[in-house]
Order: structure tokens, then C-alpha cells, then sequence
């Protein structure tokens, strides 16, 4: 029988919990600084129902850098963060997610795969437990690796306030 799971964000809490046949994993999170909301172009994280609709970067090293979801070859650090002060660090893995709700998070000015909306990794210097991301859900790098591992496309997401 194939493993029953689900990923629910709270952003109340700032954490992210794989519920897998009745096991639970939390992991610290960081969703969006400017809150949650579903308007294309406002940074926001949005609320409802998701899908992992794509994972990208398997066997990619810890750190791996990804520009518009390709590896650039590069792998963070301290001195190439300090090259680029303006990169919103997309690293390591990312679950793309696909809203499953029309007209909340799906379609329209409020799509979530449009909008470009990953769980993935992220330096470690970057805070976890506070709102800080540009509208993602950011992890550390060896738990999105963790979790990478264990979901499967379509597993559901349910990103609650």
C-alpha cells in the first residue's frame, strides 16, 4: 500500500509538518515578510489547498544555487552572497506548488504556479520561525532535502494562517 501523506504549513506557528501514516515530521520554516495573500506581485505566501506540482534538483549538492528553477553551477557561501547582496537564494531543492483552489489560488491573478511559489532551501544564515521570504516557504537546506525525499509529486499541501 503507498504511503498516505500530506504537508500542512501553519504560518501562525511558522512551521511545516509532514503527516505520513500517522507519523509526523515538523520542520522550522520562514514564509513571506509581507504576510499571507494570493495577488500576483505582492510577496505574499498564499493560503489553501496545494499540490507539489514539480521537484526540481535531486542529487544536487547541499547549497546548490537555482536561477528561474536551473542550477547555475554555483553553491552558496558566504563570499558568493556577498557578490550578489540582491539574490532572493533559491538553493539546494524545490518543491514548486500549483494552487487547487479557482479563484484563490489557482488561475488568473492569483495563480500559485505563476506566481513562481517553492518550497525550497535557503542559507543558513537566513532566520527560521519568522516571516521573511519574498511569498516561498523557505527551509533549511537539509530539511527540504529530507523532505525531497519523502513526498512525491501531488502530494497535497494545505497552507493555513
Amino acid at each position: 500500500m503507498a504511503e498516505r501523506m500530506r504537508i500542512v504549513v501553519s504560518a501562525a506557528e511558522q512551521t511545516l509538518t509532514l503527516h505520513a501514516n500517522g507519523a509526523e515530521r515538523c520542520y522550522s520554516i520562514s514564509t513571506a515578510a509581507n504576510g499571507l495573500g494570493e495577488q500576483s506581485g505582492s510577496e505574499c505566501t498564499p493560503r489553501g489547498q496545494h499540490i507539489v506540482r514539480a521537484k526540481i534538483g535531486a542529487g544536487a549538492p547541499l547549497g546548490a544555487v537555482f536561477v528561474g528553477r536551473r542550477p547555475t553551477g554555483e553553491v552558496w557561501s558566504p563570499e558568493l552572497a556577498a557578490q550578489h547582496p540582491e539574490r532572493d537564494w533559491i538553493l539546494t531543492r524545490i518543491l514548486w506548488l500549483s494552487g487547487c483552489e479557482h479563484g484563490r489560488n489557482r488561475l488568473g491573478a492569483v495563480d500559485s504556479m505563476r506566481r513562481y511559489i517553492y518550497i525550497h532551501g535557503t542559507p543558513d544564515t537566513e532566520p527560521m520561525g519568522v516571516p521573511a521570504s519574498h511569498g516561498c516557504i523557505r527551509m533549511r537546506n537539509t530539511d527540504i532535502v529530507q523532505l525531497f525525499e519523502r513526498v512525491p509529486v501531488g502530494c497535497p499541501v494545505d497552507i493555513r494562517p
